[in-house]
């Protein structure tokens, strides 16, 4: 089923075109909350908010844009809206080396025992709210950059540049625990 069929049938009433909605998206929405929001009991709520909301303006959807980014743009922005009324909003730090000293606390000295993904993920989660977000929408969600810019509101230029320092901060913590054969992997990340 199409997502043109898909809302039509929820608007007719249909509750479980409404679930199967929700089983359809609620990865997408998990990831984009999960990287602002980050504690799993809060995101649980969140999610259940933003699927609410879907629900609840899904009759304003005028596919101006795919359903995923609307869906998208309503988590993005339900996530933001919880870290701002509980005060727990990052701004981004105008020294990146701030960051950047702080992304390793603790890390292990035996690198050959690192599991790498395990070790990347946990490097992306102590980013800054919008690095992460823009590195999970790009790269796991795959929206262009156009779509990032309505999703999250920030001009594409500011995507773009979120995202590039992201990716050298990634690539900077990164150099410590690979071989070369991994770096030139990060090398082909960071230049996509």
């Amino acid at each position: 089923m199409n997502d043109t069929e898909l809302i039509n049938q929820i608007l007719n009433g249909n509750r479980n075109a409404f679930t199967y909605l929700v089983n359809r998206y609620q990865k997408l929405v998990v990831h984009i909350a999960g990287r602002i929001v980050q504690r799993q009991e809060i995101l649980e709520d969140v999610c259940q908010e933003v699927f609410l909301k879907v629900y609840q303006n899904l009759g304003n959807y005028r596919n101006e844009c795919k359903l995923s980014t609307w869906i998208a743009t309503i988590a993005y922005n339900t996530g933001i809206n919880y870290l701002r009324k509980n005060k727990k909003w990052e701004e981004v730090l105008p020294e990146d080396a701030t960051i950047l000293k702080n992304l390793t606390c603790g890390r292990s000295e035996n690198f050959e025992t690192i599991d790498l993904h395990q070790y990347v993920r946990d490097q992306v989660e102590k980013l800054p709210v919008q690095y992460r977000t823009v590195l999970t929408l790009f790269h796991l969600e795959e929206f262009s950059y156009q779509e990032i810019e309505q999703i999250t509101g920030m001009p594409e230029g500011t995507v773009k540049s979120y995202l590039f320092r992201a990716r050298m901060l990634l690539k900077e913590k990164l150099k410590d625990i690979v071989n070369d054969d991994s770096l030139r992997l990060v090398k082909e990340i960071s230049h996509e």
